[in-house]
């Protein structure tokens, strides 16, 4: 259903039981899924790839072209997975030739007045509060949840099944399955509660608290602690993703509360 005061460019590829609310403006390359929601005053703009069963509200502006000064004008895309809500003014910008896109993934809930700069990477199942704000080029794995006010720093990755509490800056990247709070960005815990609610047993969450307990709370040096975990711990799939994500790290992790930072 469209109402006759919304715009929508011809070329746009529109699915079947898509409402379309007055006063949206739908540009020419977008593409949306069928079953989805597009409020009052919504702006969608060229390169737009919108999933199924999405809600977008008023407001929001989608794929404008990026913050960025080096973008040249290169065709890049937004890609939105399915089920994902995106609340009032919320802005997702278009990709550079970095990475070619921006992308969200499925079940996905953006609170209103987040900001998801260029070329950020966005997992399933993730939740950003109220004004959460992310810089270009950041990755943030699947189950993570950003509490109000939020910021994220350009090119920090953020691990799966983490937590960061409201009005963190994030400098640092911040490891899967980690509570993250205080100023500097410090472990403070893990995601106990989350893990629980998503169905892991408590031995696998004793286990990922082991590994933080050398990682952060014993003041080992990181490459020791590294060693050590490697070195006294059967492989699982939990510690080779929690020594991936560190090794890998390009900015480096954040402090453990009380250690200097990594």
């Amino acid at each position: 259903m469209t109402q006759p005061l919304a715009y929508i460019h011809p070329k746009a590829k529109i699915a079947a039981e898509v409402v379309i609310e007055p006063f949206v403006t739908i540009y020419g390359d977008v593409e949306i899924g069928e079953g989805c929601w597009i409020g009052s005053n919504v702006t969608i703009m060229d390169g737009a790839r919108i999933g199924k069963n999405c809600r977008i509200f008023p407001g929001a502006v989608i794929a404008a072209i990026p913050q960025d000064l080096k973008f040249d004008g290169e065709k890049t895309t937004v890609e939105i997975g399915d089920n994902t809500t995106i609340r009032e003014c919320v802005t997702i910008n278009r990709g550079t030739k970095d990475r070619w896109k921006t992308s969200v993934g499925s079940n996905c809930l953006i609170m209103a007045y987040c900001h998801v700069g260029h070329d950020c990477c966005i997992g399933n199942n993730c939740i950003f509060s109220n004004n959460t704000t992310l810089a270009g080029h950041v990755t943030i794995d699947d189950h993570v949840v950003l509490a109000g006010m939020v910021a994220v720093q350009q090119f920090c990755h953020i691990g799966s099944h983490a937590f960061v509490t409201g009005g963190s800056l994030v400098r640092k990247d911040v490891p899967p399955y980690v509570k993250a709070a205080r100023e500097p960005l410090s472990y403070v815990g893990i995601n106990s509660v989350g893990l629980r609610r998503r169905g892991y047993s408590s031995e696998q969450i004793n286990e990922i608290q082991d590994i933080y307990r050398t990682i952060f709370v014993k003041k080992h040096n990181l490459s020791n602690a590294l060693y050590m975990i490697e070195a006294e711990r059967r492989p699982t799939e939990i510690r080779d993703e929690i020594l991936d994500f560190i090794r890998n790290s390009n900015r480096g992790i954040m402090k453990g509360f009380g250690n200097p930072s990594y």
